[in-house]
């Protein structure tokens, strides 16, 4: 089975199959097709299966003409089929790994892909977990349900996580660049793995197991919500003192050693940071220990849209039918996403103040989510005139922050835009 396989991934002729082809998934198949390798996309969604075999792109991180070529040239496909698993060598699994409430974590994409995967499953095949889990998930959940129909691992299947690190709408780390981090559950299946992804990535990093491997991923995110929870209490503390943390963190980064900066914002959004740190807060319970640092620091980020608010209150009084301009809405600078976008909630807090609510956003043209029916406004100066407070949530480079400062009344710069400008007209984290 090995020798077989690893000729397979050798001479590139191994079938590869990505399941869930969202930000994660798709720049994978991708990147393997452009490598040689034919690859099958499989997704429940039949939107995202119609648009990548009519060779329509919709995720950032992936070149339009990339897809165009791989699925003209026949080596990218996809459906919604998961009969077509029996026919893969290599299978990775992308889908998401949310929450079910707060501190409760979600693997129910994963079961059901690992189900489906198990029904059709072949001998002498490679499966690959890339989502986002809490330690022991491959191990204790995931392979018992692929030797439920008969085949044993490490015998006739190999297994191995290997987390996903993308970046959404970082130019200079493409998938295919970021270093990936491979923990198999026997030897040969880390060293299969390390095979697979070496022939299109630049880099592999083995571990000795699948969890020391699930726990690599949780403390890079964990690293950087404490961190980000640190710098955001400190920009609380520094306004209560009348001290800029935008001038300190700058004065602060000139340290050549023992120092990284970290900047204050209205919260944290996208798939990773505000969730997969409460993975491992909730399986450190099991064992019975309790992180004080992942909870402090998560409660601290959640409560920032409601920190821009009252500091709106602060500045305008009470808010029952202010007009308030969102500008930016998804979660990161020029990045159409909006999962855990903390613009939406602070547009949550500020419509149940009794706030008349606007945004801009030049890439998101509506919002319907969460309750939200907006339609983006056009930028103008009657717009920013007629507004009580602009709220700058996310910087997106394609807004003419200059026209902004100009014509509007109040600007909350919550990405000290104005990089320390003194103006009575600008407030600031």
């Amino acid at each position: 089975m090995l020798r077989e396989l690893e000729k397979k991934i050798g001479n590139k002729s191994a079938l590869v199959g990505v399941v869930g082809l969202g930000y994660v998934g798709l720049p994978l198949a991708v990147t393997f097709a452009k490598k040689g390798f034919k690859v099958l996309g499989i997704d429940t969604d039949r939107g995202r299966v119609d648009n990548i075999n009519a060779r329509v792109n919709y995720i950032s991180d992936v070149k339009d003409a990339d897809l165009k070529a791989v699925v003209k040239a026949g080596m990218f496909h996809a459906t919604q089929d998961f009969r077509q698993i029996g026919k893969l060598d290599v299978m990775l699994i992308c889908v998401p790994t949310p929450l079910k409430r707060k501190y409760h974590p979600d693997i129910s994409y994963i079961l059901k892909a690992v189900r489906q995967i198990a029904g059709y499953q072949k001998s002498g095949s490679l499966v690959i977990l890339e989502s986002t889990t809490y330690p022991g998930t491959t191990e204790e959940v995931i392979q018992p349900i692929l030797e439920s129909k008969g085949l044993v691992c490490g015998k006739d299947f190999l297994l191995a996580f290997s987390p996903e690190r993308i970046d959404p709408g970082n130019k200079k780390f493409h998938v295919n660049k970021i270093p990936k981090v491979i923990g198999g559950t026997t030897i040969e299946a880390t060293r299969m793995t390390r095979l697979f992804y070496g022939s299109a990535l630049a880099r592999t990093v083995p571990v000795s197991s699948a969890r020391v491997a699930e726990m690599v991923k949780l403390l890079e995110n964990t690293f950087r919500l404490v961190n980000i929870g640190l710098i955001d209490e400190l920009a609380m503390m520094a306004h209560k003192m009348s001290i800029n943390i935008w001038e300190v963190i700058d004065a602060a980064r000139t340290k050549p050693f023992g120092f990284m900066p970290f900047y204050p914002g209205p919260g944290v959004g996208g798939h990773c940071i505000p969730k997969d740190p409460l993975y491992l807060y909730w399986k450190a319970k099991k064992y019975g220990f309790k992180s004080k640092f992942i909870k402090l620091a998560s409660d601290i980020i959640t409560y920032m849209p409601r920190y821009v608010v009252e500091r709106t209150r602060e500045a305008v009084g009470d808010l029952k039918d202010k007009n308030i301009l969102i500008i930016g809405v998804t979660y990161k600078k020029d990045v159409r996403d909006l999962r855990k976008s903390p613009s939406l909630d602070a547009i949550e807090y500020f419509q149940k103040a009794g706030a008349k609510v606007a945004y801009y956003d030049p890439l998101i043209p509506f919002l319907k989510i969460n309750g939200i029916n907006l339609k983006a406004k056009r930028l103008t100066a009657g717009l920013l005139r007629s507004q009580d407070m602009v709220v700058i949530a996310t910087d997106h480079s394609r807004i003419d922050y200059g026209y902004v400062l100009r014509h509007a009344k109040r600007i909350f710069d919550c990405r000290n835009i104005y990089n320390n400008l003194t103006d009575k007209k600008l407030s600031r984290i």
